[in-house]
């Protein structure tokens, strides 16, 4: 197996506004992303040869794309995994283009939950389901936070303090990204006594319900450089399903094996052996302040146990060993679920191209991305690995 190191180059990317978006529908939201990223790439949308829509909540085929960018006739493909919409999108078309099917193609992740009604506080299970319906996510994650603090001996007051830390850095970075839904700094005693959700995480410690877009424009390492100079490689790409639909038995709550898995595959093809001192930055899923915490020792930047050590220490801020996050995050762009993949890998191509403004780190050349979604002992989650060129 050759793997997909250093075969597809990402040349254009764009990014909507996160946030409310009351006055735009997805149409409008696909244009704001896809013309940027047309823009950035220097084409235009008849140079698209195929295209990926990724979406949870909208649509059922990929013609409202075609639609709002004028793209008949081309094979266009409507994903959804899950809270790895987006990035199993993106795997999808790097897997076309690697294979020589096709030389540009176009991957586009949208979501407008606002109009929808969607809370973030349920869910309900498909029709004819002989399962019954999980928890609603806060829920399923406060049960994370909960048996995290138990198996570690964690005393609640520092349990709380280190998540509190994870919500102030990521809305830190917040307040540096234009296009964030959240752009306000708070303060540890503001997430402390914020009104509680689900016991023992608070209004700050969820990441919030959002409108938006992110599109990335793909193609070989061949044709990228008649394109630019600073176009970014894909080095790493790995995907885990957990069993669907069952609430395992030997699950610790502790961690995720869906992450472990999805990091491994996708460190095994970038040729990443030590992630915390090869990886400069970090995206992952901070649906819950208690998710980015666990993360952080599933996908190899702490010891077991150890990662709130690290929170204390600074080492996942924008100063830090090892940024995480750096745009803010779920935290400040919210999750509109298909798009929340591209936005991540939006940043990580940014910072690579040293493009991120006052948030831009010092050295910025190997990133990865993380999404995780689904159910607890069922997720799916997709790691994605990207680099500047040689």
């Amino acid at each position: 197996m050759s793997g997909i190191k250093d075969r597809v180059a990402i040349i254009g990317m764009g990014c909507s506004k996160f946030g409310e978006r009351w006055d735009v529908d997805s149409a409008d939201l696909m244009v704001e992303a896809a013309y940027e990223a047309f823009a950035d790439a220097g084409i235009e949308s008849k140079d698209v040869q195929a295209a990926w829509l990724g979406t949870v909540s909208s649509f059922r085929t990929g013609q409202p794309l075609a639609a709002a960018l004028k793209l008949d006739y081309i094979p266009i493909s409507r994903l959804e995994n899950a809270c790895a919409t987006a990035t199993d999108a993106f795997r999808n078309a790097c897997y076309a283009v690697a294979a020589g099917i096709y030389d540009i193609v176009l991957v586009m992740g949208v979501e407008k939950l606002k109009d929808s009604g969607f809370s973030g506080l349920a869910i309900a299970e498909a029709p004819g389901s002989d399962v019954a319906p999980p928890a609603p996510p806060p829920a399923q994650f406060a049960m994370a936070a909960t048996r995290y603090f138990h198996h570690y001996d964690i005393p609640y007051d520092e349990g709380r303090q280190t998540l509190a830390e994870i919500a102030v850095k990521n809305h830190h970075n917040g307040t540096m990204s234009p296009k964030a839904h959240f752009q306000r700094e708070v303060s540890v005693e503001q997430v402390i006594n914020a009104p509680m959700i689900a016991w023992p995480l608070g209004l700050y410690d969820c990441c919030g319900v959002s409108d938006g877009a992110a599109a990335a424009i793909i193609t070989t390492p061949e044709i990228a450089r008649s394109f630019r100079d600073d176009y970014v490689l894909v080095k790493g790409l790995g995907l885990a399903v957990g069993a669907f639909g069952m609430l395992r038995n030997d699950w610790d709550f502790v961690h995720f094996p869906e992450s472990v898995r999805a990091s491994q595959a996708c460190y095994q093809e970038a040729g990443i052996t030590d992630p915390r001192k090869e990886l400069d930055l970090a995206m992952v899923h901070d649906c819950f302040t208690i998710t980015e915490l666990i993360i952080y020792e599933d996908l190899g930047f702490s010891p077991r146990g150890k990662a709130s050590e690290d929170v204390a220490a600074g080492t996942f801020s924008l100063e830090g060993e090892l940024p995480v996050n750096t745009d803010g995050g779920l935290k400040c762009f919210g999750h509109p679920i298909g798009a929340s993949g591209i936005r991540m890998i939006y940043e990580v191509y940014k910072q690579i191209q040293g493009k991120a403004g006052a948030r831009q780190l010092a050295k910025a050349d190997l990133g990865i991305t993380h999404n995780l979604g689904g159910r607890p002992g069922s997720f799916t989650c997709s790691v994605a690995a990207f680099g500047a060129r040689d």
